[in-house]
């Protein structure tokens, strides 16, 4: 059974080489008994590119997180490796009517700490998710749920205030998890702590150099996970995931096109790749002078050429996208021969005339510094906005302070990456509806907000096709983001891995892996 994703994104070579060797003895110990003997456990080391900005699953959107907690918690429904909708805490659903889902849960399924599950724990869940005090970044996702009943301890019924296209696909996503309540009151929230029913326990996280996750002995699927303990160790500079995946000091780690392709000769390991449904972009605090006149915004647009991005940052392993990432196929909208993506400076000058900015400005751009391709992202645009005129400073600060920066839109430009998700209203609603839980950019379009309303409640997918695309087009005119391109991505695997095959939309699905 495949375990779900999510959504979407977010250097010190001898000190992460250091804080490995000093936490690695016992691992490297157990490995070593595991030779030729099945029975004793196994140990999968993976080399992060980042800290996880906390483990509340309902709150913390870092891929960062997501990475580790979705390993530790479960919800009602998941992907298989086709992108279908299966049961995962329900063990199937009904529905009786177009706005009316009842899902039958599974028996005897319990919390890592031994409380059993049931559908109080699924109502408060949802109910967490919903309330505003909360805070939670999918909160939007579920805005058109009007209530949810307790039918029995193992039924429980949402009642939708309309048909909805995206309910069961937002269902999969890693944040919309079942969390006990009573965890959460014990702690105030989950950012510390990770207490769910899912296939990994949490063991311990050791800021700055690991994350430990044990086997759930009790996992309702017992032919499940075939590991028995999960090492995350951050490392933060590339070139230290580089040296570990090489000497076999880690297992896994996701590398950059560039590092990736040092390793085409190395007999030890497999390099595997797939088309992400990632984007980078650049996203505009639309409140704030010059930023709030779509001409400059368009301006900004036509002076970048994202074909040099993709060929300088991302090695040529990366396609123009658009809002919604081109792996998702006809839902996404072919945006090379839009206007805005012709890279003609002319015209660029041109609208900036007309804004009133025709000697340029001054901005800074912000972004993270433990991302290269970020650091090199704003380089380039840098480069080519000056061209117009406008003259760019760059800011970089580490990620805590990057996840803060987004939430609170504090920088006036922002360089990152978003996931386009598995229904496209995920791309477009969450994160530029003017109440999406995702649009930090202040943006607000009235007519926008109507398509991808209408979108959501639309159940035939030839219509919502149209409907999306026509969001898309209009989305590109506004600007409130510069959607640049969506790479591929490179997993390093040690050959001593055996069954771990990335997806799109899970990059990191371990439940069958072993060790040989």
């Amino acid at each position: 059974m495949k375990k779900r994703s999510f959504l979407l994104t977010f250097m010190l070579v001898s000190v992460a080489a250091l804080l490995f060797a000093c936490s690695n003895d016992e691992g490297n110990n157990a490995d070593a008994e595991s030779d030729g003997d099945s029975s004793v456990e196994q140990v999968l080391k993976i080399a992060n590119d980042q800290e996880p900005a906390g483990l509340d699953p309902h709150k913390t959107p870092a891929h960062s997180s997501v990475r580790i907690y979705s390993q530790v918690y479960s919800g009602l429904v998941q992907f298989d490796e086709n992108m279908e909708v299966q049961g995962d805490l329900a063990k199937d659903w009904e529905q009786p009517d177009e706005s009316t889902y009842i899902f039958n849960l599974r028996e005897g399924v319990t919390f890592h700490n031994g409380n059993e599950m049931t559908a109080e724990d699924v109502k408060y869940s949802f109910e967490r998710i919903m309330a505003e005090e909360t805070a939670s970044h999918i909160a939007s996702y579920f805005s058109n749920v009007e209530s949810i009943e307790v039918l029995g301890d193992y039924q429980v019924q949402f009642n939708l205030k309309s048909a909805d296209a995206t309910f069961l696909s937002n269902l999969t996503n890693a944040s919309a998890a079942v969390v006990d309540q009573t965890v959460v009151e014990e702690n105030e929230d989950l950012q510390q702590v990770a207490v769910g029913t899912g296939p990994f326990k949490f063991v311990e996280w050791v800021p700055d150099n690991k994350v430990v996750l044990e086997k759930n002995e009790d996992y309702y699927n017992e032919d499940l996970p075939k590991l028995s303990k999960v090492e995350y160790y951050t490392m933060k500079d590339e070139s230290a995931r580089l040296s570990a995946i090489r000497t076999g000091e880690v297992d896994l780690t996701t590398l950059t096109a560039k590092s990736s392709s040092l390793l085409e000769n190395q007999d030890n390991l497999t390099v595997k790749d797939y088309q992400s449904l990632e984007y980078s972009y650049v996203g505009f605090n639309v409140d704030v002078e010059p930023l709030n006149d779509a001409k400059v915004r368009q301006a900004l647009s036509l002076a970048t050429n994202r074909e040099s991005i993709a060929d300088i940052v991302w090695n040529g392993d990366a396609v123009v996208s658009g809002p919604v990432a081109p792996s998702m196929g006809d839902w996404s909208i072919d945006v090379k021969e839009h206007e805005l993506y012709s890279n003609n400076l002319d015209k660029a000058k041109q609208l900036l005339e007309e804004a009133g900015y025709a000697d340029g400005f001054d901005i800074t751009i912000t972004t993270a510094s433990t991302y290269a391709d970020m650091v090199d992202t704003a380089q380039i645009l840098k480069q080519q906005w000056a061209e117009i005129g406008v003259n760019a400073d760059i800011e970089q600060v580490e990620w805590g302070a990057y996840i803060d920066t987004w939430l609170n839109t504090s920088a006036d430009v922002l360089i990152g990456r978003n996931g386009s998700g598995t229904d496209p209203d995920r791309a477009l609603s969450y994160f530029f509806h003017t109440e999406g839980s995702a649009n930090v950019w202040n943006y607000s379009n009235t007519n926008f907000d109507e398509l991808v309303e209408k979108g959501k409640v639309t159940t035939d997918k030839e219509k919502r096709k149209e409907i999306y695309t026509e969001a898309q087009e209009l989305l590109l005119e506004d600007s409130p983001n510069l959607f640049l391109v969506s790479p591929m991505k490179y997993v390093a695997v040690s050959n001593s891995v055996e069954g771990f095959t990335p997806y799109p939309h899970d990059g990191e699905d371990i439940l069958e892996v072993t060790k040989k």
